[in-house]
């Protein structure tokens, strides 16, 4: 793959990952079926994946297992918490919300792997938590918006817990396996509390739905691991950081989610972290990079 063909599947691969609330929105099932059948999908997707990538890496130990079983929940999680903001608050706001996991990382990673967090790190963090009050100026659990994006932030949450996981337990284990055992675990969770409304679904829904799992995840997973094979993790993440962008474009031409000033002023706060973010060297003292200056398996990301 040269290096134009490169950018061109991670610019395609961030725009997979913003239409994930679109199909999302457009499906009329619940948010627990849509992550249900989403996972289902991705699961085939990424089997063929398998079948025909070259490895990237090994088979998952017995600890590792263990790990992508716990991801697996935080994963299922992740998404069943940003479909819940989408029906609520659209996709927009929730995308917003979603985008302030770089935040949560920040202080997880401090916490979690005792590394110190830099006070150009805690700026960043604050300018998350401006562009989310701006985002939602009147904090009311009445309000449609303000619970949507409370949806949203806990599934951002949800994803920084699931990257430091990853971070932890993965090392050296095939992304595209990873990324299967995880999607498997949320198929065999949720199936047996959902397999009786499967046959309810609405013949679109499935249409929708399979996009959503082969576009928006396996075949976005795939151009994922291809890209970065020629690019740098940080020039990825930058693009990934397009990522709401996109969602909001697309929210506003199909179904007329017109976003107010401050919404997109607290958006460009958010997007603009992100990217300094994932643009700051990792502490003299510390030669691993953050989970933040790669950017995570496209089946982890909403």
């Amino acid at each position: 793959m040269t290096h134009r063909n490169a950018l061109l599947a991670i610019h395609f691969g961030a725009l997979m990952f913003g239409l994930a609330g679109i199909f999302g929105k457009l499906a009329e099932s619940s948010p627990l079926i849509i992550t249900l059948v989403r996972a289902g999908f991705a699961v085939i997707a990424l089997l063929l994946a398998a079948k025909f990538l070259q490895s990237n890496g090994a088979l998952p130990n017995g600890r590792q297992r263990a790990g992508l079983l716990l991801g697996g929940l935080l994963l299922g999680g992740h998404w069943l918490t940003f479909f819940m903001a989408v029906k609520i608050a659209g996709v927009g706001i929730a995308t917003l919300g979603f985008a302030s996991f770089p935040a949560f990382t920040l202080l997880l990673e401090g916490l979690l792997f005792r590394e110190r967090t830099r006070p150009v790190e805690f700026g960043m963090v604050a300018l998350v938590c401006a562009g989310l009050l701006l985002v939602t100026p009147h904090f009311d659990l009445a309000n449609e918006s303000t619970l949507g994006l409370l949806y949203g932030i806990l599934s951002g949450l949800m994803f920084a817990l699931l990257s430091l996981l990853n971070r932890a337990v993965t090392r050296g284990v095939d992304p595209v396996q990873a990324a299967l055992w995880q999607n498997g675990i949320i198929l065999v969770c949720l199936l047996p509390f959902t397999w009786a409304s499967l046959p309810a679904v609405p013949a679109m829904d499935w249409v929708w739905l399979g996009l959503l799992g082969v576009l928006c995840t396996g075949l976005a997973h795939s151009l994922f691991v291809a890209s970065l094979k020629v690019l740098n993790a940080r020039t990825a993440s930058v693009i990934f950081a397009l990522e709401p962008v996109y969602g909001i474009a697309f929210a506003w031409w199909l179904f007329n989610e017109q976003p107010t000033l401050r919404m997109l002023i607290g958006g460009a706060l958010i997007i603009l972290a992100s990217v300094i973010t994932s643009r700051l060297k990792a502490p003299a003292a510390k030669n691993e990079a953050t989970p933040l200056a790669s950017p995570q398996p496209a089946s982890e990301r909403q």
